[in-house]
């Protein structure tokens, strides 16, 4: 008998034909377990080198050996006529044919799982509607790689610029800068930051600068997959023009890789807009911009802002933060400077900035949300006309629509004009692009809650709780009592910027279950502490006062249009103060605000 035939006999040929096609078939399930539960990149490797080894052991057992009723016995050692080789070779010949059905299921569901160049738009289609958010993305706060690591504001500005770039891309989904910065120095790993965040890509990296030279790293993750669609390092001299083309090349590649990856075929030239050339004024501002995103020590965003412009006159951005943060610092108890003086020097800086560049979203909104302080303020009314202000809220968010400031800024705006639906809406929008970003949060559980739209309010509170966002100072009381929560309302009343000392929080409690009484001696009790302690929150005892039938001109207008405070909308002093803000002008050019009509030519009333 020849050597081939004794192979056959013995069943070798057989045994090497089930072993490499099943062996081809865990290849294959090895390398979409890799991607699939993020294994190391060796997995797959792994497999392919162990069954390597393995196929000459099995060949050389199956030679050697043979399976028999009594077991596993040598071949020489199994008498003649009682070999049973043909019976296992049937049973081989049907696990190969097993095994060969299942190879041609693999290799279909492969080339119909394989992307193309350009996957039909059904198919882009049916990918988007599998997975939600499968075009999305959040850039994180890019790590500050510098010798000294005093360069964070450096890293966390060329991050934001980044961002701000992809955020054009109309194909993504880009989470916001509050968010994602949320997670700057985390423990997360990407794929938990990626849940968090509710995206499927991540964009990281690092920049390191070094006296005249910058490197910047950069990548795309694919956080389902742990899998790098895209990376790229960047050595340059450090100028302006060099930190903006790599800007725009790291967001044009972005853009690419997930072009790739989404079958999307349309082109886009992501190109940041060249504001200054001057590097020392840029890194002003970009410290000068992280402490306002911050609302923190304004008085040095203005000192780093005043740099800036001193070093580049024609710097439209900083001279546009420069005049936003005029106003706040005032609000926020950073200046002794009068909101007469502030408020005209926050005018004089952003119209500089637009005379720069006239399509500056930040200059618009700064210089709406000065009109409005200067339309709604006591000893500060200034005639403006609300069409107008409304305006430039408009066209700031037509350029800027991801602009939590112009949004936030026009919803507060609403509410002085009784616009609830419209003021909810913008309050919603903000939240959905910046869920971090205070204001917005706190302001939409608030208004949700004052227009009795409680379970809506108990969600989105304690969601922003939940991420650290909401502070219970400005939680509605209303809302807290009418849950009957009594902790959480006394907690919230108990602050210390609210009535920590303050004795009668059993009272208080008991009032906001029951508004229709007089409470104006309870009321008075806390007029007289806030008086006795000004440095405590304002915006708080204004709006806890006004529910108690206690009406002073507010600073904002926070506690205005209350459904669950009908009192203060049927009062003389409600009526008199509409007329003062210029509410009644703008209605009489419009229509009244829902629930209210018109008594004679110039009276009105709201039930």
């Amino acid at each position: 008998m020849g050597f081939f035939a004794e192979l056959k006999r013995r069943n070798v040929i057989r045994v090497a034909g089930v072993y490499i096609v099943v062996g081809w078939i865990l290849v294959q399930v090895a390398t979409a377990l890799e991607e699939s539960l993020g294994l190391p990149e060796l997995f797959d490797g792994t497999i392919v080198a162990l069954l390597l080894i393995g196929l000459p052991i099995a060949l050389i057992f199956a030679w050697a050996f043979e399976m028999t009723p009594e077991g596993v016995v040598r071949t020489e050692a199994v008498p003649d006529g009682q070999s049973i080789t043909s019976e296992t070779g049937r049973k081989l010949d049907f696990a190969l044919s097993i095994a060969i059905v299942a190879l041609i299921i693999v290799i279909v569901w492969q080339s119909s799982t394989t992307p193309g160049t350009a996957p039909a738009p059904a198919v882009v289609e049916a990918q988007r509607n599998a997975a939600p958010g499968y075009a999305s993305l959040a850039v994180l706060p890019f790590d500050d790689m510098s010798a000294a690591g005093d360069q964070e504001y450096f890293s966390d500005g060329l991050t934001e610029e980044i961002l701000n770039l992809l955020v054009r891309a109309d194909e993504l989904e880009v989470v916001s800068r509050t968010s994602s910065f949320q997670f700057k120095n985390t423990t997360l790993g990407i794929p938990e930051i990626a849940a968090e965040l509710n995206v499927r890509h991540i964009v990281e990296g690092s920049v390191r600068k070094a006296g005249d030279t910058v490197r910047v790293t950069a990548q795309l993750i694919d956080a389902q997959t742990d899998r790098h669609l895209w990376s790229d390092t960047y050595d340059r001299p450090l100028t302006t023009e060099n930190l903006f083309n790599i800007q725009d090349d790291i967001a044009n590649s972005i853009f690419a890789a997930l072009g790739e990856e989404l079958g999307l075929l349309g082109e886009i030239d992501l190109r940041a807009k060249r504001t200054t050339d001057d590097v020392d004024a840029y890194a002003l501002f970009l410290r000068a911009r992280t402490l306002f995103q911050a609302r923190r020590d304004l008085d040095v965003v203005d000192e780093l802002l005043a740099q800036a412009v001193e070093i580049d006159p024609e710097y439209s951005e900083a001279w546009a933060y420069r005049g936003a943060n005029q106003f706040l610092m005032h609000d926020y108890g950073y200046s002794d400077l009068s909101l007469e003086e502030l408020n005209r020097r926050g005018i004089e800086d952003a119209e500089k900035a637009l005379a720069l560049d006239p399509d500056n979203a930040t200059a618009i909104a700064a210089i709406g949300n000065i009109y409005v302080a200067e339309r709604t303020r006591e000893g500060l009314i200034v005639e403006h006309d609300w069409v107008d202000i409304l305006a430039l809220f408009d066209k700031a968010l037509q350029l800027d629509p991801r602009n939590g400031s112009a949004r936030n800024w026009r919803g507060l705006s609403y509410v002085w004009l009784g616009l609830m639906d419209e003021a909810i809406d913008d309050f919603r929008q903000c939240y959905r692009y910046e869920p971090y970003y205070t204001p917005c949060a706190e302001n939409l559980q608030w208004f949700l809650a004052a227009q009795g739209r409680d379970a809506e309010a108990m969600e989105v509170l304690l969601s922003t709780m939940n991420n650290g966002v909401s502070k219970v100072l400005y939680t509605h009381p209303g809302l807290l009592a009418r849950a009957g929560n009594e902790l959480a309302f006394k907690s919230s009343t108990n602050n210390v910027q609210a009535l920590r000392d303050w004795r009668r929080h059993d009272e208080l409690y008991e009032a906001f279950l029951n508004l229709d009484a007089d409470h104006s001696e309870l009321a008075q009790s806390i007029a007289d502490f806030y008086a006795a302690n000004p440095e405590r929150s304002g915006d708080f005892m204004n709006s806890i006062l006004s529910y108690l039938g206690y009406y002073v001109h507010p600073t904002n207008s926070v506690g205005l249009w209350a459904r669950d405070n009908p009192k203060l909308q049927r009062s003389p002093f409600f009526k008199e103060l509409m007329r003062k803000v210029g509410a009644v002008d703008y209605w009489k050019k419009t229509s009244l605000p829902r629930g209210c009509r018109w008594v004679g030519d110039d009276d009105f009333e709201c039930v």
